[in-house]
This record gives structure tokens, sequence and C-alpha cells, in this order.
């Protein structure tokens, strides 16, 4: 799902909210979500899972076009860890409906296809 087909579902779901409406309220949610981790805040969605900052120490690194070695700096990255309701959904979900090996659809009669 794209940041779009998340507006187009918003307008769709609330017909009272314009297409404009429903794309302010969801820049606003994802600019909060962005502004709080800068910050270093960790953000939790009850049921969905929780936003966090990992900090990746400094490390030697290759560059791979002359060998030579090159220290990569400490990085700070978001992480998101999915909620137990969202993992269960998930993975009920996908029992129903998906090959987990190949992440292809089972055709309604079960065959492999």
């Amino acid at each position: 799902m794209t940041r779009s087909d998340l507006v187009a579902k918003l307008a769709e779901r609330f017909s009272q909210l314009t297409h404009r409406d429903a794309e302010f309220a969801v820049k606003t949610i994802l600019d909060a979500m962005s502004e709080a981790l800068a910050r270093g805040h960790r953000i939790e969605l009850r049921g969905f899972g929780s936003f966090s900052i990992n900090r990746r120490p400094p490390r030697m690194g290759r560059n791979p076009r002359s060998g030579e070695q090159v220290l990569i700096p400490e990085k700070l990255v978001p992480h998101f860890k999915p909620g137990k309701a969202l993992r269960e959904s998930v993975d009920a979900r996908g029992v129903q409906g998906s090959n987990a090996a190949t992440g292809k659809a089972t055709p309604p009669d079960g065959s492999q296809g």
C-alpha cells in the first residue's frame, strides 16, 4: 500500500472528508511520527506495533572498487517491531492464502499450480 492508496482509502471510508483533508491528515500523522523519531522518541501504536531508533555502531568496511578498508561511521536507523495482534493477523492470512516459500497465492483448489 502506498501513501496515495492510504489517502484514497481514508477518503473513501470517511465520506465527510475530502480527498484534500484525507491527504492532510495522513501527511500530518506521518510528519509527527518522523519528527518524534528524529528527536529519539519511541512510537507505540497498540495492536499495530512500535517504531524506535536503533544504533548501528561504527565498523570497518571495504570499498568494492579498490578493496581499501574504510571506516563506516555510526548510524541511527528507524526500526519497526510489529505488535502481537498484527503478527497474528498477518500469520493467519498467510496460512490461508499463500505459499510461504514463493510468496505466491495458493490456487483455490489447493494445488501448487
